[in-house]
């Protein structure tokens, strides 16, 4: 078997230095929009799985129903958040995104990985071209490792 101590090398300091990039201009950008960053993770949450009760919030966040309440209630009174009926079932409330809430998350995207076309903009042709070889096979693998993990857990 060939030794992959250089690429895993490799891969982890890109890891390390592409999370710690993102994570940085994404709290920038989630405390310059006057929230926290359990608000704003609620806020993709609703983005990125649409609708849902505040017990499932409670549930994905791990904190307790009354917890996942309040932190509703505050985007609730900002106007990103709205409260309304469950159409399946009347007694119950469901919360999403409002136009502005979807507004403000997809500016945080744009936001988190502009310095990807930082990036991208200062490689050479050479250079984009093997990231462009590259990234591909990386994507495959994983894709096929997260197959493996939903059939084991299953």
């Amino acid at each position: 078997m060939r030794d992959t101590s250089d690429i895993t090398t490799v891969i982890r300091q890109w890891m390390e230095s592409f999370f710690m990039r993102s994570m940085r201009d994404w709290t920038r950008y989630v405390r310059r929009a006057g929230l926290s960053v359990p608000q704003f993770g609620l806020l993709m949450r609703l983005y990125h799985g649409g609708r849902c009760e505040v017990h499932d919030i409670g549930e994905h966040f791990a904190i307790t129903s009354a917890a996942a309440s309040q932190l509703t209630e505050k985007l609730v009174k900002s106007g990103l958040v709205r409260r309304a009926e469950d159409p399946d079932d009347r007694r119950a409330r469901q919360i999403a995104l409002t136009a502005k809430g979807r507004s403000l998350v997809e500016r945080g995207i744009e936001e988190r990985y502009r310095f990807v076309d930082e990036l991208v903009s200062s490689l050479t042709g050479r250079e984009r071209d093997a990231v462009r070889t590259a990234l591909p096979t990386l994507l495959e693998a994983e894709e096929r490792l997260a197959g493996a993990d939903r059939r084991h857990t299953k």
